[in-house]
């Protein structure tokens, strides 16, 4: 499945947060990544990134979709980080 996953944590556990998406996911600009993942490894990420949040303070929000070409994106302005496939 391809999803968008965008969180918005405190500061004290921001970096961490970051770093934990990072493993899963592919980084498009602040607190935002997406990417191609199996449910599996979706549910990883979220059992890991419950252990680090505080309920009350942070969230985690999920877009899923069955695939990318599924999902139309256009990105005004500079893009971030600039998804390359080239090697």
């Amino acid at each position: 499945m391809y999803i968008i996953l965008v969180y918005d944590i405190g500061e004290k556990r921001v970096v961490k947060m970051l770093k934990l998406c990072r493993q899963y996911l592919n980084w498009i600009q602040n607190s935002v990544f997406e990417g191609e993942i199996t449910e599996v490894k979706l549910k990883e990420l979220l059992n890991k990134a419950k252990l680090m949040m505080k309920k009350e303070e942070d969230s985690v929000i999920i877009f899923k979709s069955r695939s990318e070409r599924w999902l139309e994106k256009e990105v005004i302005g500079k893009e971030k980080n600039e998804l390359n496939n080239i090697l």
